[in-house]
Formats: structure tokens, sequence, C-alpha cells
């Protein structure tokens, strides 16, 4: 029996543990949920920097005490300078994934940082900037262990990153891949860290580390300039909202994929399965997520151009049915569709008040664009890869464009008076495995942390790959697998925790104060509690 770590004063679930130790620390230390977060959120930027940075983008989901849902949108617009006259210029018919030309958005995660603390600082005036960014700096400056994750990837991807500027010699010093254990130092990243704590987190934007990270993008070649940086914000969003029976579900707006992960389970909440894990609940999931994709890869993008409200089919009880009615129970329907690539981290944290975070954030591809700012050690996602250079087209490159992300962090508030707080990396399967911890936990009554260990699938691409099978690890009951096959999934198997689906973390309070958590056993992380 897997054990489900439980406590009363606060918890975090992250995928380092050094990461979940530091949010700890920063609740002892009287924080609140929102700052044990950005604490969490620094550190894993510098323990995990194959999956984050503060070159990235970010979202966040708070379920305050009183009810209230509130959502932080911190991701970053395309340059100025970057249409699709400016790659073609460069003899380019789509824009590359790695490299200074796919460093193309702003990086809007420590603007998220920056409005998160803002709302901690209205409950109380709060620890001082150094303080939450303290295990972060440390970390940077004084060299982490580097994990078996990292190591894998690194190795993986050296071919197409160690050309790129800076990466080999920030993560192949001396030419050499890492091993597990070797200790990994990024001196400069320390230096910004902790410039931001001494100057504030605008300084990203509007400071002199703004002014140093535009003249590094510069020197390396990405379109971004100062004035990128500088006309960039993060905004107050709803929550996107969905009901099942005995919860209701909240997520992210576009220009997530947070509505497809909300309609993958209130689709779900419409079939008939009678215990989890069996042939009913497989199907019934991955018909759903079909479902759910055709619509997020028609609709779902910058919500400045979208021509639909994503909340709409949320709140359409007859567009539901029709799309769960549509679904054969016996029969799968054709795929693939496109899909989308990326890594990414999820943290959840809930304080002594029942203040809870949902908090997700990436550098898109592993390393991101893989470029190292000389001067700042600030590694830069590449998430405008995923832009189109017809201007006109789903997701095309505009300039001042919010790219479509697969971030979404997830909460729910159950009718009994429970609250949850679920997310995941890995890009496609994010939707798909909240769907799987969720559905476990909620309507199965599974424990949580063996709802986040049991056995998940991924349909689509996995981490880094472009397959468009039906992947399962090989942990379900083969009778299951069988009859997958025989309704015509096209079943790919593979390993048993793998990281190809997702690093993924849940925590839950129960009306009288007590805290669940779990963590997945497919990453480095832990539940960190007191």
């Amino acid at each position: 029996m897997l054990n489900t770590p439980r406590s009363c004063r606060g918890m975090v679930t992250s995928p380092h543990h050094l990461a979940s130790q530091a949010g700890l620390d920063v609740l002892k230390a009287g924080g609140t949920a929102l700052e044990a977060a950005v604490a969490t959120a620094a550190a894993l930027a510098v323990v995990y920097p194959h999956m984050t940075g503060i070159g990235g983008d970010a979202f966040w989901l708070t379920m305050w005490p009183d009810g209230r849902v509130e959502t932080i949108d911190a991701c970053g617009a395309a340059a100025r300078k970057a249409d699709a006259a400016f790659y073609r210029a460069a003899g380019l018919d789509a824009i590359p994934w790695r490299g200074p030309l796919a460093a193309n958005t702003v990086a809007g995660t420590v603007s998220g940082w920056d409005m998160a603390l803002s709302w901690s600082h209205a409950l109380a005036p709060g620890l001082p900037l150094g303080r939450v960014l303290r295990d972060a700096l440390y970390y940077a400056e004084q060299g982490v262990p580097v994990t078996a994750s990292a190591a894998e990837i690194t190795r993986e991807k050296a071919d197409e990153l160690s050309d790129v500027p800076g990466f080999r010699d920030l993560f192949m010093p001396g030419g050499r891949l890492p091993r597990v254990g070797d200790i990994l130092h990024n001196p400069r990243l320390a230096t910004t860290l902790r410039r931001l704590a001494d100057e504030g987190l605008s300084s990203f934007y509007h400071g002199a580390v703004a002014r140093e990270l535009a003249a590094d993008l510069h020197d390396l070649g990405s379109p971004l300039t100062l004035a990128d940086l500088q006309a960039h914000k993060a905004s107050h969003q709803p929550a996107l909202h969905a009901r099942v029976r005995g919860a209701d579900l909240y997520n992210m707006a576009p220009p997530t994929q947070g509505v497809a992960s909300l309609l993958i389970l209130a689709l779900f909440d419409r079939l008939k399965a009678d215990h989890a894990d069996d042939f009913d609940y497989l199907h019934g999931l991955v018909e759903a997520t079909k479902q759910a994709f055709r619509y997020r890869d028609t609709h779902v993008g910058d919500p400045a151009y979208m021509t639909v409200q994503a909340q709409d089919i949320l709140d359409d009880g007859r567009a539901l049915d029709r799309m769960a009615s549509a679904i054969d129970p016996r029969k799968a329907a054709p795929w693939p569709w496109p899909s989308q690539a990326g890594d990414t981290v999820w943290l959840g944290v809930i304080d002594s008040d029942g203040l809870a975070v949902s908090m997700i954030q990436s550098l898109y591809f592993e390393y991101g664009s893989g470029i190292v700012g000389p001067r700042t050690g600030v590694v830069w996602q590449n998430r405008g890869t995923s832009f189109g250079l017809d201007p006109q087209g789903w997701n095309g490159l505009r300039p001042g464009r919010k790219p479509f992300h697969t971030l979404n962090p997830a909460g729910a508030r159950f009718h009994d008076g429970r609250t949850m707080v679920y997310g995941t990396m890995g890009g496609e399967g994010q939707p798909q495995t909240q769907a799987a911890i969720f559905s476990r936990y909620a309507r199965y009554g599974v424990p949580l942390q063996q709802a986040v260990t049991a056995p998940r699938w991924l349909l689509g691409r996995t981490w880094g790959e472009t397959s468009v099978s039906l992947k399962y690890e090989d942990r379900f009951d083969p009778a299951v697998i069988e009859r997958m096959r025989a309704a015509g999934h096209q079943m790919e198997r593979v390993e048993p925790f793998s990281s190809k689906m997702g690093h993924a973390g849940a925590l839950v309070r129960h009306g009288s104060g007590l805290l669940e958590g779990a963590s997945d056993p497919r990453s480095d992380g832990c539940v960190a509690a007191w």
C-alpha cells in the first residue's frame, strides 16, 4: 500500500525535493502559500534547469480560503521584430527550435512572481524578497547536484544544443556530458537573482537586469529588445470553471489549453465507467481527450485572436452532451490530430490558512532555446517556436501575439469542503494526466498518492518525440490493453514509471484542516510538510 503524506500546518509538492523544502521553509518562516510558491519556483529554476527557468513563462491558479479563485497569466508575447518577413530574410521558412532565433517571446515568469507577491503582501507585510529567493540564490552560487533526469536529457539533446551559444559552457563544461551527482554552478544566474532581490522583481523588465538581459539577447542574435521587456506585464484573469459530480473544477483561460483539461473531465463525467483503470475507464478518457483536443486545436490560442469564448463551451450542457454522445463506447475514433510538445514543472502549496496555489512554469522544450545569457546566466525559452509563419493561420506569428500554451494549473473545490490543487509537466500529456489523477481520486476514491503513482497513458506525442500513438506504461492489466487494441487504439508500450508520462503532483485540504499530498515517483520530487 502506498502511503499518502499528511499534515495540518502546511504542505508543498514539486518535482525536486530541494525546491519543495525551500517552499516549506518559507511557510515555517511565516510566509504565505504565495510566497512559498515563489520560493519553490525560484529554486526549481536553479535545481531543475532542463525543465524550467526565469527565462520562461508561468501561470498561477490561486484558491482563496473565502472561496474566490483567481489566476495570473505570466505569458510573454512575441517580439516587435518577430514576423514572417524577419525569418524569411534569414532564409527560413519556419521558426527554428533552438538557438537565438527561437528566443522570440518575452519571458513572463518573473512578472508572475511579482504579481503573486503583491497579492500576498495585501494579506500581510510578508517576508523580504531576499528571504524568499534565499535557497535559489544559494544553489545557483554554491552549486546543486545534477539529477538523473537532467543528465539523461542533456545526453539526449546534446547534439542539437551543444553549439547553441552559452549552452556547452554551462551545462557541458569542458565539453563533457554531466553525470549524476556532478555539481552544477551558475554564478551569473546567482548574480541576476541577487540583483532582483536587491532591486525588486520589476528590474527584470524595467531596471538594470532588463538592460543586461536585452544586451545578452541582442549580442546572441535574438529579435527581442529592451522595449519588448518594458512592454510586458502579467495580467489577472478569471479562471475557467466546469462542474462535475461532487466538485467544481478550475483551470487557466487561453492562451493555455486549460479548457481542454476541463472538457475531458466534463465529458468523462457523462460516460459510464464503473471502475478505475478498466476498459471503460481508459477508453472513455482517451476518447474524451480526442473530443477535447479537437476543440482546443480548432479554437484556442491568443484570446485576442479567438472567435469564441472558452467558458461558453463549458457552460453549454447541450453541447457537452452532444460531444459525449459522439463517443463510441466500444470503438476508437480516428486519430492522430496535430499535437504539441513541451516540458515544464508544476508545483502546489497549501498553507495553514487554507490558501492554495497551483502554479506551472516552463521553458517549453527541454532547456528552451538553449541560449544562455553571457551576462545574466539566464536560459531563454523557445515558446515562440509554436508559432506558424502564416500570420493568418492558427497560432500565426505576429508581433505582440501570445503563443498557444500547453501549460495549465488545475484546482477543484469539492462540495464536501475539500480543496484540491494538482498538475503536471508533459506538454500534450498535461490534460490527460490531470484527468487520470482527478478521476481516480475524486470519482473512484483512490488514495491520493496511489492516484499519482498508478500507471498512466498518453495520446499523442511523448516527451521529446514525434510518435502520435496511444502510449501506456506497462503496468495496466494486460486484458485491458488487449481490449483497447481490439477497439482500434494504436497502443505503444513504454517502460513503467517513464518520465515521458510527466512529473505530477497533488495536494488536498479537508474541511477539518487535514492536508494530504502526493509527489511523482517519476520525478526527483517530494512532498514537504509540517
